[in-house]
């Protein structure tokens, strides 16, 4: 009894102190329930789970730290560069990518075996980044999962009620779903990202172009959690054209993909 009434105090306490937080990206306010520092906590606790949720991380040094290396280059550029991002790839055989608040992003087998370039990760690794920045992970872990459960992350006495809510949050963050407005500023903001990291942005339009051609065939968790906005494929193209004419002399990296991770995977 005592433990619901210090989570429904905390509840309403946070409702007003959790305050308007400002998109860096946009410049827009919007009202948060958690704080900077609960995004870190739960990231930072959930990571573990869902990496056992999802079949543990591939256990491969080289293809790891490339993975890492393009995350990290893109986490540099973006607005919040002084964050810790984590980029780590499990072994599920999914076709998806999700970003826990605070920084941890994962990548699945399924997804890096779909990608044939760098610059085709660097646009996945970009559009989780933003969702990270925009705070979106947060919005939506806030509105589906519910505040009161997220806030039990911060009262630990209770070990047996501890356990039960990291398995059935685990599961919920990896299903959570981003509204078509929170993808649209994933892609465009993602594609200036890695642009800014020395990407070519057309790797940008290829992955959606697969994913959308994969779905077609089968359901892929990716477009199911990040529902496609109308005209996706179009208004990325627009965007390169109307911002980066020129795209010459940014990367793709297909060799370079193919032995630090496809060759990995086999």
């Amino acid at each position: 009894m005592f433990k619901k009434s210090f989570l429904l105090i905390v509840s309403v306490l946070f409702c007003f102190c959790g305050g308007c937080a400002v998109n860096p990206i946009s410049g827009e306010g919007r009202l948060m329930l958690l704080s900077e520092e609960q995004d870190l906590a739960i990231g930072r606790q959930y990571s573990r789970e869902i990496e056992k949720e999802m079949g543990g991380a591939i256990p491969d040094t080289i293809l790891q730290n490339y993975v890492d290396g393009v995350g990290q280059k893109i986490g540099a550029v973006s607005h919040r560069p002084d964050l810790e991002y984590q980029f780590t790839a499990l072994e599920d055989k999914t076709v998806n990518a999700f970003a826990l608040p605070g920084g941890y992003i994962f990548i699945t087998r399924g997804m890096l075996e779909r990608l044939e370039t760098e610059s085709q990760l660097a646009a996945i690794m970009s559009h989780e980044v933003v969702h990270v920045v925009a705070r979106h992970a947060s919005e939506a872990m806030s509105r589906e999962i519910g505040i009161d459960i997220l806030l039990s992350v911060a009262v630990p006495e209770d070990t047996s009620t501890g356990v039960l809510t990291a398995v059935d949050l685990t599961r919920q963050i990896i299903g959570l779903r981003y509204s078509r407005e929170d993808e649209r500023e994933g892609d465009i903001a993602g594609m200036d990202y890695m642009v800014r990291a020395g990407y070519d942005p057309y790797g940008m339009v290829e992955t959606m172009e697969m994913l959308e051609r994969q779905e077609k065939a089968r359901g892929i968790e990716f477009l199911s959690t990040h529902p496609s906005p109308e005209n996706r494929v179009s208004y990325l193209r627009n965007n390169i054209e109307l911002k980066y004419p020129d795209t010459s002399l940014l990367r793709v990296g297909r060799e370079d993909y193919s032995r630090n991770v496809l060759s990995k995977l086999r």
